[in-house]
């Protein structure tokens, strides 16, 4: 004849800690593990793609194409790290992206 052993919780409260340190751990890890807890933006960019023309300039662009009531310095210094481009280096045929909002 086998003996089982018993088993008695001592202190209900630790027990349930336990319980739910345990349960926090494992939705953490299968979160984690599933890559449910990876941050993305709320909000995609939005672009207005613009062939430049003879005689644009990056601040007409800017004013024209850009968000309303935004300084167009900040607008140009964007789409020029957008556009991997320096203010002066547009040319009559290149394309260029102007974000819509900043």
């Amino acid at each position: 004849m086998t003996m089982k052993k018993k088993y008695f919780i001592k202190s209900k409260f630790r027990f349930t800690l336990f319980l739910v340190i345990m349960l926090l751990t494992s939705i953490f890890s299968i979160n984690t593990l599933l890559g449910l807890n990876n941050v993305e933006s709320m909000t995609k960019p939005v672009y207005t793609e613009v062939l430049i023309e003879s005689g644009d300039t990056l601040w007409s662009l800017a004013k024209t194409y850009g968000p309303m009531n935004t300084d167009p310095r900040k607008i140009i210094y964007k789409v020029c790290l957008i556009n991997n481009i320096t203010a002066d280096g547009i040319q009559p045929g290149d394309m260029i992206l102007i974000p819509k909002q900043l």
